[in-house]
This record gives C-alpha cells, sequence and structure tokens, in this order.
C-alpha cells in the first residue's frame, strides 16, 4: 500500500509539473508551441505607452496645429491618421527621454533600434521596479556591439546588428513592478531615434534575476591590466562581454589572460584563461594564413560573427585620419554562464610580445561593456566618462 501510495504521488507530481501554465519567459523553439496567458505588449513612438489598441493614433491634420507632436506630419498629410505619422523620436542636445516605461510584472524580450548621430554620446539607461541608479547605463552603441562607432554586421544569439545600422537585442529583462528605459544625448546635436521595445506582461518566478550591463573604458593613466567589472555584490551570472581595443604599439596584442575573481578571491583567481583570442573563442591572432597568386604567404586577420563569440569588426588605419588599428569582440556566455554567490571582479591582461619572445605589458586604449544577472540591488557603478572621454577612439 505504501509502495502504491508513493508511485501515485510521484505521478501527480510529475502530471503537475507537466499540466503547469507556461508563463511564456523562456522563448526557444521547444517553448515556441506552447501557449500562454502571457500578454504581448510593444512601446514604439505610435505607440507611448504600449497600451492595447492606442498605436498608431497620431493626427497629421492637428499636428499642423502643433496639438500633438509628430515627425512624419508633412510625408503623411495627404493620407491622414494611421499612416505612419510619428514613427520617430528627435532628442535636442543634452536631452533625455524616456522612451518606454512599463508597470507590471514581465520582462522585455526583444529591442530594436536604429539611433542617428554619434552612437558613444547616446547613453540607454534601464531602470528594475523601484530603482534610483540605472542597472544598464551604456553608450548605445557598445551596448549592441558597435562601440568603435562604425558599422559592422553581427549575427549573435543576444545581439544582432543588420544593414544598415540596425540595432537589435534579444537579452531576456526581466521586472517584477515596473521597468524604465531612458536614452539621453550627450552630443551638441539632435538625434532622431527609431526604435520598438517588444515586452511580455506575466508573472515572473522567484529565481529570475536582474539585467545588467555595465560600461567602462581605459584612461592613458591606466596600467596593462584592465578591468572589465568589479563591485558587483549579491547572487547571480556573468553572461557576457563586448570589447573594443586599439592598439597603441605594432605587433601581436592579445596574449592577454583574462580573471575571474570570485567570492571572496584576494590575489589569485579561480578562472583564469589563456589568451585573449582564446577567451573570444578564437585562436592564433585571428589569422589566416594563405598564398596570393605570387606564391607568397599572406597572413590577416579574419572577422568572425557566430552565436556566441565573434570579432565582428576589424578597423584598419587609412593612413590619412584613421591612423590606428582597432578591434571589436564578443564573447557570450549563454551556455556556460560564470555562477557568483557573494561577489565577483573580472579583469583581462593587456599583453602583446616584444624581441626575444617576452611578452609586452602595453597600454591600448579599451573600451567594454560587462553583462550579467543577480538578484538585489546592485552596486555603485563607475562615473560615466564625459564626452571629451567618450570621443576618443
Amino acid at each position: 500500500m505504501k509502495k502504491l501510495l508513493f508511485v501515485l504521488s510521484a505521478v501527480m507530481l510529475a502530471f503537475n509539473g507537466y499540466a503547469q501554465q507556461f508563463n511564456g519567459l523562456d522563448m526557444n523553439l521547444g517553448t515556441l508551441s506552447r501557449l500562454s496567458d502571457a500578454k504581448t505588449r510593444s512601446i514604439s513612438p505610435e505607440n507611448f505607452t504600449g497600451e492595447k489598441g492606442k498605436g498608431g493614433m497620431a493626427d497629421p491634420v492637428k499636428d499642423k496645429n502643433k496639438r500633438n507632436v509628430a515627425n512624419a506630419t508633412s510625408a503623411a498629410r495627404d493620407l491622414g491618421i494611421g499612416w505612419k505619422v510619428n514613427p520617430y523620436i528627435i532628442i535636442e542636445p543634452g536631452q533625455t527621454i524616456t522612451i518606454a516605461e512599463i508597470n507590471g510584472s514581465g520582462a522585455i524580450q526583444h529591442i530594436w533600434m536604429t539611433p542617428t548621430g554619434n552612437w558613444r554620446l547616446s547613453i540607454l539607461r534601464f531602470y528594475w521596479d523601484d530603482e534610483t541608479t540605472p542597472s544598464v547605463e551604456v553608450p548605445v552603441g557598445a551596448f549592441f556591439g558597435m562601440g568603435l562607432n562604425a558599422y559592422s554586421p553581427i549575427n549573435s544569439l543576444p545581439i544582432t546588428v543588420n544593414p544598415g545600422s540596425a540595432f537589435n537585442s534579444y537579452w531576456k529583462m526581466p521586472f517584477r513592478k515596473k521597468c524604465r528605459v531612458t536614452m539621453e544625448n550627450i552630443d551638441d546635436r539632435a538625434m532622431s531615434l527609431y526604435y520598438q521595445i517588444d515586452y511580455t506582461l506575466t508573472k515572473v518566478p522567484e529565481d529570475e534575476g536582474y539585467f545588467h550591463a555595465q560600461f567602462r573604458k581605459s584612461t592613458p593613466k591606466d596600467n596593462s591590466v584592465y578591468t572589465i567589472l568589479d563591485g558587483v555584490k549579491g547572487k547571480g551570472q556573468y553572461v557576457g562581454v563586448y570589447m573594443g581595443l586599439t592598439v597603441n604599439n605594432n605587433g601581436w596584442w592579445g596574449e592577454g589572460e583574462i580573471k575571474f575573481y570570485m567570492d571572496g578571491d584576494t590575489d589569485y583567481a579561480t578562472i583564469v584563461g589563456t589568451g585573449t583570442e582564446d577567451y573570444f573563442c578564437g585562436s592564433y591572432d585571428f589569422d589566416t594564413r594563405k598564398k596570393n597568386a605570387a606564391g607568397v604567404e599572406e597572413v590577416n586577420y579574419q572577422e568572425f560573427s557566430t552565436a556566441y563569440a565573434g570579432m565582428p569588426q576589424v578597423i584598419k588605419g587609412d593612413g590619412h585620419y584613421q591612423v590606428r588599428q582597432r578591434f571589436g569582440m564578443y564573447r557570450w556566455h549563454i551556455q556556460d554562464p560564470v555562477r557568483f554567490d557573494k561577489d565577483l571582479k573580472i579583469t583581462i591582461q593587456d599583453l602583446g610580445w616584444k624581441s626575444g619572445g617576452r611578452y609586452l605589458a602595453q597600454n591600448s586604449d579599451i573600451l567594454s561593456v560587462a553583462f550579467w544577472y543577480q538578484n538585489g540591488p546592485h552596486g555603485a557603478f563607475p562615473k560615466l566618462p564625459s564626452k571629451d572621454e567618450l570621443e576618443i577612439n
């Protein structure tokens, strides 16, 4: 009898787990057929609030009298309401605009945008629930893997950049009470922004962490150990980094080891990599070696963009104003997140070669965006560099 009750209990538990309602959060091919009570909503300049049945209501006739604000009034003047009257916004110099404000429980599931102007001087910020300081504070180009302020296509799982300069994010960004997304223009010129933020309203489980992204940039005073992330307190997991590197010397530049100090590590890290190109899932200097028509071997950097890692940007000097080589790389820890219980610090050595087969401690110009999830309030972010500092490649 006891054995029968045990079997019945096990069957009931399995049935309850199987029958549990899908909340619509963890989307993939395996869950695409599962129905859910989650509500799909989207915010764009044509529907600033994301409310049901409130999209595409701008009226070009009213806008002529400036009773509404719309930016395609002239183009839509022959067609009227409902015909692409307000597809973008303009952000004036020094202005910060809230581009999304969502109340309730749910998650952002996709962001598309195409910003004009200097991508380093448009600052993207995300606030979750009752936060007064942002969990995401990053120049918009760097957030989407374009930190070197030049377009290159990216084809990865969480970030894609498509022709021409179409930025897409598929990072899952849960919130429990509300979220707010802002864009600040610190340039001295106005910028225009087409954008769409797709989200779902649904229950968020207790074990869902909050999405974070932090920007850092080296200065000439920094030494040859670059800090990717520091000051993180709480429980969570690091899920990746974008890094832009401008080399200030000749020769191969990517020998530096990445180190993960976690949960009380001090002098010695728990996880240590074997080289910069190794960490970004390449090898042997990202080189391709092939013989040209004359039979002479040529060595060139090979750009690549894959689901989890890539070096999509190899920007060569043009011998005129663009005088230095620059490299943009990403590494997403989607299948292998780096989990921590109390704290996390990440550094990478800026290391090349010099004569005699000796390492060279370099002083490259480096910028990065670290991405992670964690519970509870986050630690203080470093102060964002000034406009003048951000302009320097």
